[in-house]
């Protein structure tokens, strides 16, 4: 059974760094780290929010969130600005800018998962989204 276990883990590794390898050319492409797509991502997709649940919210490591900000802040993708009831608290805007570029490579990233997730069938999608929450502990 242990056999089985690496068979499966290798299998998850290989499609993950044959995704990554091809989305990080597309953030090289347009002069975003993967950190700062995820951070421009999830203010798209969920509007203005304080940088403590950007952090939470990414699927990267939020260990440099600070630098992450502020390149995107230097290249007029966001803005920050003090949370006016808790002061605290600093909330992430996107820009027209950074929500034009967002909504340029988005699209182009989505394309490309949903490439490489054209050779599973919908139910084993289904399956592997079941067996991946239970991974994560969110059955």
């Amino acid at each position: 059974m242990a056999d089985l276990d690496m068979k499966v883990f290798i299998g998850m590794s290989r499609v993950m760094k044959a995704i990554t390898r091809e989305t990080d050319k597309l953030f090289n492409a347009y002069d975003l780290t993967r950190g700062q797509f995820a951070v421009l991502e999830v203010l798209y997709h969920k509007g203005a929010m304080p940088i403590g649940r950007a952090a939470d919210r990414i699927l990267t490591t939020s260990g440099n969130i600070p630098v992450i900000i502020r390149n995107l802040e230097k290249r007029g993708l966001l803005t920050k600005s003090q949370d006016q009831y808790d002061k605290r608290k600093w909330n992430l805007v996107l820009t027209d800018e950074g929500r034009k570029l967002i909504a340029v490579v988005y699209p182009q990233n989505e394309e490309i998962i949903k490439r490489h997730m054209t050779m599973f069938s919908t139910d084993e999608q289904r399956m592997m989204v079941k067996c991946f929450k239970r991974i994560g502990g969110k059955n």
